[in-house]
C-alpha cells in the first residue's frame, strides 16, 4: 500500500526552485526581436515533462568546459511559455485574466512541447468557456485545429458547427480550402444539416478547387479528366447518400458526373427509380438527420413517413425506399409540448382548439416508443362527443425506425376521436388521455386498447404512462 503525501508541497516546492537563481542548468530562448527573454531552467525536470524538449536537449548536453545549455524555442512567446514553464514545474495553470487569443497561442504552443495534459485541459476550457469567441473566429480555429492530430476536440467543435449551421460558416470562410480530413468529418455526420444535393455540390465545388486546371463542363472532360476527380473525391464520395436524391436532383446534378461513380452503383440508382425491388439497401445510408420539426420525440423520417400517409401515398409497397427518399410536403407548427406547457386538459384545449389537421406523438414512458394520431378536423372543448371521420389514423414506432412502424386506420369511423374538456387528444377508444376529476390537473387516466381503429399498434393493453407529448398543426409548404 502506497500513501501519497505532501503533494501541494512538493508543487509548491518546484515552483520555488523554478525562481531560485542559483541551481539551474539550461537557458532558453524564448520568442523573435523584438520580443524575446531568457529563462533559466533545469535539464532533468525538462526532460522528464516534455518528449519535445527531451529530444532537443538530447542533442545539446554541457559540454566539457561547462558552458550552460541554451535551446531556442523561436514559435512560442515569452508570456506563453512562463505559463507553460510553471505548468511543467508545478502541474499549476491560471488562466485567469487571460484573452482568449492568448490561450489558443498557449494551447498551440502547449501541443508543440508535446504536453497532452495541457493540451487536452486547454481545449477543453476554450470549448467550455469560449465558444462564442471560437464560433467569431472561425476559420482560424478550424485551420489551427487541423495543422495537428493532437486537438482532437478543437477539431470536434469546429465539424459540429458546420454541420449545425452550414450556410453561416461557409459564408464566413473559403470552404474549399478545408483540408481531405475535415471535408470527411463533416460529410459523414448524420445530423450535417444540407439537404444531400448541396452536400453533392460541395463536395464538386471543393473537387475543383483541388483541380483549377479542369474545365467547369463535365461535357468537355476527357477521361482522364473524369479519373482525377474520382483520384480527388475517392474518399469522399462513398459518404454521398446518392439514394436520398430525387429523381429530378439525380438526373441534373449527377447524370453529367456519372462515370465518377461505379457503374454498379450508377445503375442501382436507375433501378432504385425503375425497379425497386431489385435494390439491395444493405449498404445504402440513412437519410441525415435534418431538423425539419421543432419536436425532442420524432426526427425528419417519422415526419416524411406520416406526410405520406396524410397524401395517402403508399408506406408500403418498398418500404425500403420510403425511408430513404424524405417527403417533406409540410410544416410541422409545433402547438403544445408536455414539459414545456404542461400535462393538463385545460392547457390541451387552450393551445390546440379549433385547429384542424394536428399530429399527436406520445413518448411512452420507460419504453423507446411512440404512439400518436392524426385527426383531419378539429378539437374541441365540448362535454363529450364522438366525432366522425374516416381519415384519421393511429401510429406507432420503436426507436425512431419506420422499418417496424405501424399505421392503423380507423375502422369505425363514427369513432374517429372523442372530445371533451377533460379529455387531451384521444383516438377513438384505442389511444385515451384524460383526467378523470379535474381539467386544470394533469392527466391521471392514459390507456391503449385496440377498439375503433383496425390494427393493434401496442403490444400490451391497459394504462401506460407518458415521458412527454407534442401536438403539431400541419401546414402545406
Amino acid at each position: 500500500m502506497s500513501t501519497e503525501l505532501f503533494s501541494k508541497l512538493l508543487s509548491q516546492n518546484y515552483i520555488e526552485l523554478l525562481e531560485d537563481n542559483e541551481y539551474y542548468d539550461i537557458t532558453i530562448e524564448v520568442g523573435e526581436d523584438p520580443n524575446v527573454k531568457i529563462f533559466r531552467a533545469h535539464m532533468n525536470i525538462l526532460c522528464y515533462r516534455s518528449p519535445y524538449l527531451r529530444r532537443i536537449l538530447a542533442s545539446n548536453k554541457k559540454n566539457n568546459d561547462n558552458v550552460l545549455t541554451h535551446i531556442k524555442l523561436p514559435n512560442i512567446s515569452p508570456k506563453n511559455f512562463e505559463i507553460i514553464l510553471r505548468y511543467i514545474y508545478g502541474g499549476i495553470i491560471s488562466l485567469n485574466g487571460q484573452e482568449t487569443s492568448e490561450i489558443l497561442n498557449t494551447l498551440v504552443a502547449a501541443d508543440e512541447l508535446h504536453l497532452q495534459e495541457l493540451v487536452n485541459y486547454l481545449q477543453k476550457y476554450l470549448v467550455e468557456n469560449n465558444s462564442e469567441w471560437l464560433e467569431q473566429h472561425f476559420e482560424l480555429i478550424h485551420r489551427t485545429s487541423f495543422q495537428s492530430n493532437n486537438l482532437s476536440e478543437l477539431q470536434q467543435f469546429c465539424t459540429n458547427l458546420m454541420a449545425e449551421f452550414p450556410e453561416r460558416i461557409f459564408k464566413s470562410f473559403d470552404f474549399t480550402s478545408l483540408p481531405e480530413k475535415s471535408l470527411i468529418s463533416l460529410i459523414k455526420k448524420d445530423d450535417l444539416q444540407m439537404k444531400e444535393f448541396e452536400v453533392w455540390e460541395h463536395v464538386l465545388k471543393w473537387g475543383f478547387a483541388q483541380n483549377p486546371n479542369l474545365v467547369s463542363d463535365p461535357d468537355a472532360w476527357s477521361d482522364d479528366d473524369f479519373e482525377t476527380m474520382k483520384n480527388t473525391l475517392q474518399n469522399c464520395l462513398p459518404l454521398i447518400r446518392f439514394f436520398c436524391l430525387s429523381s429530378k436532383e439525380l438526373t441534373q446534378k449527377v447524370r453529367p458526373y456519372q462515370k465518377l461513380l461505379s457503374k454498379q452503383l450508377y445503375e442501382d440508382l436507375i433501378d432504385s427509380y425503375m425497379d425497386p425491388d431489385r435494390v439491395s439497401t444493405d449498404n445504402i445510408l440513412f437519410p441525415r438527420n435534418i431538423k425539419t420539426i421543432d419536436s425532442k420525440l420524432v426526427n425528419s423520417n417519422i415526419v416524411s413517413f406520416i406526410s405520406r400517409r396524410i397524401d395517402k401515398i403508399d408506406v408500403n409497397y418498398n418500404r425500403k425506399f420510403t425511408y430513404i427518399r424524405e417527403y417533406l410536403p409540410y410544416k410541422f407548427k409545433l402547438l403544445l409540448r408536455g414539459s414545456r406547457d404542461g400535462f393538463t386538459p385545460k392547457k390541451f384545449h387552450e393551445l390546440c382548439d379549433d385547429i384542424s389537421n394536428t399530429v399527436t406523438f406520445f413518448k411512452v414512458k420507460g419504453e423507446n416508443e411512440i404512439i400518436g394520431g392524426y385527426n383531419p378536423l378539429k378539437w374541441m372543448s365540448s362535454d363529450g362527443s364522438w366525432h366522425k371521420t374516416d381519415e384519421s389514423f393511429i401510429f406507432s414506432f420503436k426507436n425512431k425506425d419506420i422499418n417496424n412502424a405501424i399505421i392503423s386506420d380507423i375502422e369505425e369511423t363514427n369513432c374517429g376521436f372523442y372530445n371533451g374538456f377533460q379529455y387531451g387528444p384521444s383516438f377513438g377508444n384505442d389511444i385515451n388521455i384524460f383526467n378523470s376529476n379535474d381539467q386544470f390537473a394533469d392527466y391521471n387516466n392514459i390507456s391503449y386498447s385496440k377498439q375503433h381503429y383496425k390494427k393493434k399498434i401496442r403490444d400490451s393493453r391497459g394504462d401506460f404512462n407518458i415521458e412527454d407529448y407534442e401536438v403539431f398543426q400541419i401546414v402545406k409548404r
